[in-house]
């Protein structure tokens, strides 16, 4: 009989995340695309020391978001606010606003929160391989600058390139459109740019989606992340 990995509840679903965790979260160029549910459940669950990987740590992100009133997206920083964060792994760490600082820019600057910053193909490619497998490999993105600042640099066809080690997660939080109830996942917009690695490089996937189906009601050409890399999946209220 087909495991039902559908949960009730957001609290439940993220109870088991302890202190110095490293967690991957979707957060993609707007808050759509943002497990937002499960970041609150995050920050209610109280787990400290974490370790984010996310393509932004700005607008709208995983260690930030939020509304002003009028529902205009914007950064509150509640992991980090919360003092939950130790580390973020991202490639737009800032607010496109420079006049409106996000919670973990102020928290950088001060002192509080650690930065590793990687550009973008290189942080796809980095959990890609994390999930596929593969320990490490060179690229050309970064030599000569201080991206490439204590790592190995070797030449291929005359080009020079930075050795860059993958990355796993404990936990992964993302945001999906449709999932039946053992755990194949559909996405939509821009939750299909870093979910699908992120779901196979993480020991325990979550998602909260739109909507649950039955097995057999998703056409298999449709699905963009199968049962084996999703563990626990919990329905939007609402949707």
């Amino acid at each position: 009989m087909p495991i039902n990995k559908v949960l009730d509840t957001f609290a439940e679903a993220v109870a088991d995340i302890p202190d110095g965790a490293t967690l991957m979260i979707d957060g993609f160029a707007g808050p759509g695309g943002t497990p937002q549910n499960l970041i609150r459940a995050l920050r209610d669950h109280g787990a400290k020391d974490l370790t984010i990987v996310s393509n932004t740590a700005g607008l709208a992100s995983v260690v930030g978001f939020g509304t002003l009133p009028g529902d205009v997206p914007t950064d509150i920083g509640i992991l980090v606010d919360n003092e939950q964060v130790k580390k973020v792994i991202a490639s737009f760490p800032v607010s496109p606003s420079p006049s409106r600082p996000n919670s973990f820019e102020r928290a950088y600057r001060e002192g509080k929160v650690e930065l590793e910053l990687v550009p973008q193909g290189t942080l796809a490619e980095r959990i890609r391989a994390g999930g596929a497998g593969i320990p490490a490999f060179f690229t050309p993105t970064g030599p000569g600058t201080q991206l490439a600042d204590g790592k190995e640099v070797r030449v291929f066809d005359g080009r020079e390139h930075v050795l860059e080690h993958a990355l796993k997660a404990d936990f992964a939080l993302l945001r999906g459109h449709k999932a039946d109830t053992i755990g194949n996942v559909v996405y939509k917009g821009t939750s299909r740019n870093f979910n699908a690695v992120m779901a196979t490089a993480a020991g325990v996937t979550v998602m909260e989606v739109d909507e649950i189906v039955e097995p057999g009601e998703l056409d298999g050409g449709d699905v963009h992340t199968p049962s084996i890399f999703v563990n626990r999946i919990v329905k939007i209220p609402g949707r």
